[in-house]
C-alpha cells in the first residue's frame, strides 16, 4: 500500500534522475533512494555517460544497510548483461526487501524482466507510483526506444509580437541576460542543440553551455540540406573539441561532405522533400545515433519544418516587452495554415517571469 513516505521518497528519486538529464544519453536518466526503517540510507542517479547506473550509485553508498531496505528507482531495473551487470541481480544481491518503481522500460532487453526476476527473487516490487511524472521526464529515453526518435523542445525567443530580428538581421539581444541563462541551463540538459543552416550562417554561434560549469557539452547539430555553411566559422573550427554533426541532404556535393568530414564533423545523410530535408527522417536517424533529448534553437525555416511534420513535442517560449512589427523576421516560417483546427496546438504547462522577459513552457496537447 502507497504511503505519503513512498510518495516522497519517490519524488527525490525522481529529482535526482533529472541531475542526469543531457549528460548519459543514449541511457536513460534514472534517480534511485535506498531507506531503512523510513530513513535514506543511499541515493543515486546516472552518471555522465549513462555508467554507473543508479541503483549501483546508491547500492555503493547504502552499502550493508540496503539489506531488508526499500529501493525506490524512477525506472525498471535493468535484468540483462551488458557492459555493467544488471541492477535487478545488484539489488538482490545486496538484500533489498522492497523495490518501488514509477515506470517499466520498454527496452526488449528489460521490458518487465527486471521486475520479474526482482520478484522470482522474493523481493516486492510496487510498480506505478508517479508513473505521469517519470514518463515525462524519461519521454526522450521512452520515445526513442517505442517510436525510434528522441524528444523535441523547439525554443523561441522572441519579442511580443513574435519576432526574432528586425528587418536588417538585428537580433543580439531582444530577450536579457536572465533569459539566457536560463536558455544555457536548457542546452545543458539536453544531449543536443540543433539549429539550421540560416541561424549557423547568420549568427555563427558556438552553441556550447556556458558559465554555468557545464560536466559534458551537448552535440551540435546543424540541419543544412547542401552544406553551405561557413568552413571558418566557429563550429568549423571547434568541431574536434565539441561533436559537431550535420544533418545534409542525399545529394549534397561529396567534397563538401568530405571536407566537413575532415574538420571533425560527423555526416548524416538524410532523403530530401519538397522543401528541403525530410525532418522526420533527420529525427529518427539522430535517435539511431543515440540521441534522446534536443534543444531546438530555430530558425524559422526549420522550426516551421519540425511543427509541419508534427514533431515537435514541447515548447520554451522567451518573449520580451517589445514589439518589432510585421516587417521583422517572425520566429516561425510559413505554415500554409488554412484553417484554424489544422494549425498545431500546445497545451500551457507554465509561466515564468525571467529578469525582464516571460518565459511559456507549453507541450505537445
Amino acid at each position: 500500500m502507497t504511503s505519503d513516505a513512498d510518495i516522497h521518497h519517490m519524488r527525490t528519486a525522481l529529482a535526482l534522475g533529472r541531475r542526469g538529464l543531457g549528460q548519459t544519453w543514449p541511457n536513460p536518466s534514472v534517480g534511485c533512494i535506498i531507506t531503512l526503517d523510513g530513513r535514506v540510507v543511499g541515493r543515486g542517479w546516472t552518471q555522465p555517460g549513462g555508467r554507473p547506473h543508479a541503483e549501483t550509485q546508491a547500492l555503493g553508498r547504502a552499502g550493508a544497510l540496503a539489506r531488508g531496505g526499500t529501493a525506490y528507482v524512477t525506472l525498471e531495473p535493468c535484468a540483462h548483461h551488458g557492459k555493467t551487470p544488471p541492477c535487478a541481480d545488484a539489488l538482490i544481491a545486496a538484500g533489498v526487501a522492497r523495490v518501488v518503481i514509477a515506470c517499466g522500460d520498454p527496452d526488449p532487453r528489460v521490458s518487465g524482466r527486471g521486475i520479474a526476476t526482482l520478484r522470482a527473487a522474493g523481493v516486492d516490487v510496487q510498480v506505478g507510483l508517479l508513473q505521469d511524472e517519470a514518463r515525462r521526464d524519461l519521454g526522450g529515453f521512452l520515445g526513442r526506444i517505442t517510436q525510434g526518435r528522441p524528444e523535441i523542445l523547439l525554443k523561441l525567443a522572441t519579442s511580443f509580437d513574435g519576432r526574432i530580428a528586425t528587418a536588417s538581421g538585428q537580433s543580439r539581444w531582444i530577450t536579457g541576460p536572465e533569459a539566457r541563462r536560463v536558455v544555457h541551463a536548457m542546452r545543458a540538459r539536453h544531449d543536443a542543440v540543433m539549429v539550421g543552416a540560416g541561424t549557423v550562417r547568420s549568427d555563427d554561434p558556438m552553441l556550447t553551455v556556458r558559465s554555468i560549469g557545464a560536466e559534458r557539452q551537448p552535440v551540435r547539430v546543424v540541419v543544412s540540406r547542401g552544406l553551405n555553411l561557413p568552413q571558418d566559422g566557429r563550429l568549423a573550427l571547434s568541431a574536434r573539441e565539441v561533436p559537431l554533426w550535420l544533418v545534409h541532404g542525399t545529394e549534397a556535393e561529396p567534397a563538401l561532405v568530405a571536407t566537413w568530414q575532415a574538420l571533425g564533423a560527423r555526416m548524416i545523410a538524410c532523403p530530401e522533400g519538397a522543401g528541403g530535408i525530410d525532418m522526420s527522417a533527420a529525427i529518427h536517424a539522430l535517435g539511431a545515433a543515440g540521441l534522446t533529448r534536443i534543444f531546438c534553437e530555430g530558425g524559422g525555416a526549420l522550426a516551421a519544418s519540425l511543427l509541419k511534420g508534427d514533431l515537435v513535442d514541447r515548447l520554451a517560449h522567451f518573449a520580451a516587452g517589445l514589439a518589432l512589427g510585421a516587417d521583422a523576421r517572425a520566429g516561425v516560417g510559413a505554415l500554409e495554415i488554412a484553417a484554424l483546427e489544422t494549425a498545431p496546438r500546445f497545451a500551457l504547462d507554465e509561466v515564468h517571469a525571467v529578469g525582464a522577459d516571460a518565459l511559456m513552457l507549453w507541450r505537445r496537447a
